[in-house]
């Protein structure tokens, strides 16, 4: 079954959102270059250092990046074995792709959907 392995929070000011987690919640935050500006890593839990993959049974970490049109609100992240194929279920089921598969080197790929709902979640397709 597909668990939910990620989460996002967007911020329409990163550097007062950073402020915010990681002192609210001792949150570990480090911020990298990404394409269209910059993506920061959220540390909720200790990771193997080979794996990268949480210690703690059910723990997740996730990420803030700025707020844009695509990911209005926070996001949740599910593991996939293929994204293509997970898009093609969630389209025949009566979502929508709002960010097709896109790959990060060294460790997998990346999509949004929206649900019928509306809401907007993410895939994680691991390729290491």
């Amino acid at each position: 079954m597909p668990k939910v392995v990620h989460f996002e929070i967007p911020a329409d000011d990163l550097d007062r959102a950073k402020g915010f987690y990681g002192s609210v919640f001792g949150w570990q935050l480090q911020s990298m270059p990404m394409e269209g500006g910059e993506y920061t890593i959220v540390m909720t839990t200790p990771v193997d250092p080979e794996t990268q993959m949480p210690l703690e049974p059910g723990a997740i970490n996730g990420g803030m990046m700025k707020r844009d049109e695509r990911t209005p609100a926070p996001v949740i992240t599910v593991d996939v074995e293929g994204i293509d194929d997970a898009l093609k279920q969630i389209e025949t089921a009566g979502g929508s792709t709002v960010t097709p598969r896109t790959p990060i080197p060294g460790m997998g790929a990346f999509a949004y959907f929206k649900d019928p709902e509306g809401n907007v979640l993410g895939l994680w397709e691991t390729t290491t």
